[in-house]
């Protein structure tokens, strides 16, 4: 009885407005949203390299970013923490620890090894005839990657999702961090967490549902999107 007068009060918060729910969440997009953008910029071209270039070490460098895809979010967030630390870290001098940037920053080492592999698998897919036909045709070696790169399109932008979709439900980084500063660095899921321990399951259910439906309309607007270009 107590979940489901909980679940109504949620209901009620999020279809009222409540601007704490309404900050929460625009921070939750915003922060994770930026990681992927900068986790991309340098994980796509290193996924470009691996897809497409034959070096020595080229497989150990995809083992590596294949293993730290399961990376624990609580270690990652411990050593940024030492890091970041004010007292003994080594940036402790920026003043970044419990700032959204650290979270930022954070988020972006976490989900960069999933771009990576994942961009890079899918520029592997690409039939190598594509690029070897570019080059009959007079392309240059930069042209043909990117006849590549756009035959891969899906892959990579798939990459990109479920790498924000990892940003926006961890919460080892964002606690050892961001902490739990209201209105600072409180996102979807340590505000959860803060709920819980407060005891106000209300608020903790209205977080996990705006959580849960950003998760799922997401993958969703992509399956579709999919579906009507095949």
């Amino acid at each position: 009885m107590e979940i489901l007068d909980g679940l109504i009060k949620a209901l009620q918060l999020i279809f009222s407005g409540d601007p704490r729910i309404l900050e929460i969440t625009l921070r939750s997009l915003f922060v994770s949203g930026s990681a992927t953008v900068i986790a991309a910029l340098w994980g796509i071209p290193i996924a470009t390299i691996l897809g497409l270039k034959n070096f020595r070490g080229r497989f150990l460098v995809k083992t590596i970013f294949n293993s730290l895809i399961g990376i624990p979010t609580v270690a990652l967030g411990f050593f940024l923490f030492l890091i970041f630390s004010r007292e003994k870290g080594p940036l402790g001098f920026l003043g970044l620890l419990y700032t959204p940037t650290a979270i930022i920053i954070g988020e972006a080492i976490l989900v960069a090894p999933i771009i990576v592999s994942l961009a890079a698998s899918a520029i592997e897919a690409v039939d190598p005839e594509i690029a070897n036909l570019a080059k009959t045709l007079g392309a240059s070696e930069a042209q043909a990657s990117f006849a590549v790169l756009r035959e891969a399109l899906d892959g990579i932008f798939l990459a990109g999702i479920a790498s924000f979709n990892r940003a926006i439900g961890e919460l080892g980084v964002a606690v050892f961090v961001g902490g739990f500063i209201a209105g600072v660095t409180e996102l979807l899921t340590t505000g959860i967490k803060l709920e819980i321990d407060s005891n106000n399951i209300d608020v903790a259910i209205a977080l996990a549902i705006i959580l849960l439906t950003l998760v799922f309309g997401i993958n969703l607007a992509l399956n579709l999107i999919q579906r009507r270009k095949k």
